[in-house]
């Protein structure tokens, strides 16, 4: 259990760890780069833990050293593992594994914890199929454990059913430049948190394979190739940068972030021009992103089926704020960890807010945080409900967060640096 002590207010300069979803992606490129590749900046983590282990099981080798991780890419040849390769709840690596799985030539085994067997991928098994993947659910769930019978990609052309999770979709293009024929690749229905395939274009063009693909991202054009070992580097997580800014904004305070640059490759810097919008000024500081809060914040309205990750950390904010914010276009949040639309709403409640949920949004009617007051947060064993419920405590009394060591996921000495707001 670890208690949170309120602040009168914060003035700090913060560095996050690597971006977990840029330092999967490019884990994923350079394994299956022709050479050697160094990334610099990657996150450590108990989630790239488990994606680079599983890339060893597969023939892979991965060497970290310090800041740099050297990944010796073998060309796209990808080897059978002598036992299941086990992800826990890392729902990425569950699904960019899948894929790659399917570039080897023999049988594959994925499963994870519990929850991992819960989070659908169907989706992504249909589409895999369409490329000549004989794939299929152990439990008849369309959910891990996953059985592969690899003997690698036919590609043509495969229909993604739905593009709810931008997972899929990524995971797809990864691998698709190694598919025996050139790839196409459509998506059926509206494609949420599209900066997350922007960033997977953005990586496997780095790494020498440029994707031609429609405004909506729903038609994608591969072309057949090997990605080209480099030297990339990783710029600050923005979604772990969420909760320092966070703390700015509702202790009228001074937080700078050094390390996620203006522009940044991550969807969930969006956050910032939201924190603006609710009053908070916003500008740029060397290489970061300073926000300034205000005394009082105002809600606002907003679509956030880009940023899913951020929705736990804005409406904390919105707690705080004054008048009513509305979250929309979120039901993607009760596939994630945890069914974070519900936990969000449950513990905000549990704290005194005025919270609604509806199937695919939550409304908070703020009232400057006034009513709150302090509680034992729940986790869901979600590393993200507790870095956000955590910034509750610097305004609030007597929050306490229940298995604080779930943070561990993807920003282990999280505690550490968010002591120095103090």
């Amino acid at each position: 259990m670890k208690e949170i002590s309120p602040v009168a207010s914060v003035d700090a300069t913060i560095v996050v760890p690597g971006s977990k979803s840029l330092t999967q992606r490019a884990l994923i490129a350079a394994a299956l780069a022709d050479g050697s590749s160094r990334l610099v900046g990657p996150l450590t983590s108990e989630d790239t833990e488990y994606t680079s282990k599983a890339l060893g099981q597969m023939g892979i080798q991965v060497d970290k050293e310090d800041d740099v991780w050297q990944v010796e890419g073998n060309g796209g040849r990808i080897a059978t593992p002598s036992g299941e390769i086990y992800l826990g709840n890392n729902g990425t690596a569950t699904r960019f594994l899948t894929s790659v799985a399917a570039l080897g030539h023999g049988l594959f085994t994925i499963d994870g914890e519990e929850r991992m067997r819960e989070r659908p991928i169907g989706p992504l098994m249909e589409a895999l199929r369409g490329w000549g993947v004989d794939i299929s659910s152990v439990a008849g769930t369309a959910c891990p454990p996953l059985t592969i019978n690899s003997h690698g990609l036919q590609g043509g052309e495969t229909l993604l059913p739905e593009g709810k999770s931008s997972q899929y979709l990524s995971s797809l293009l990864l691998v698709a430049p190694y598919a025996a024929r050139p790839a196409i690749l459509q998506v059926k229905g509206e494609v949420l948190s599209k900066p997350y395939v922007a960033m997977t274009l953005s990586v496997m063009s780095d790494f020498g394979i440029d994707v031609d693909c429609n405004q909506e991202f729903t038609r994608f054009v591969i072309p057949q190739g090997c990605y080209r070992a480099m030297e990339y580097e990783i710029e600050g997580d923005a979604s772990n940068a969420s909760y320092f800014w966070a703390a700015a904004a509702i202790t009228a305070g001074r937080v700078t972030v050094s390390n996620v640059p203006v522009p940044s490759l991550q969807g969930d810097a969006g956050l910032v021009p939201l924190l603006a919008r609710m009053g908070c000024e916003i500008s740029r500081e060397g290489g970061g992103i300073m926000v300034q809060g205000r005394e009082r914040l105002e809600g606002i309205t907003v679509d956030m089926g880009d940023m899913p990750d951020v929705v736990p950390t804005l409406a904390v904010v919105a707690a705080f704020a004054h008048g009513k914010t509305v979250i929309n276009n979120i039901a993607h949040l009760r596939i994630k960890e945890c069914d974070r639309l519900t936990a969000v709403v449950t513990e905000l409640t549990k704290m005194g807010a005025q919270v609604e949920e509806r199937q695919d949004s939550m409304i908070i009617h703020g009232d400057g945080g006034a009513r709150l007051h302090g509680a034992v947060i729940d986790t869901y064993k979600d590393h993200r409900m507790a870095m956000s419920f955590a910034v509750t405590g610097l305004r609030v009394a007597g929050v306490q967060i229940s298995d604080e060591g779930c943070v561990a996921k993807s920003f282990p000495d999280f505690w550490e640096r968010f002591s120095w707001l103090s």
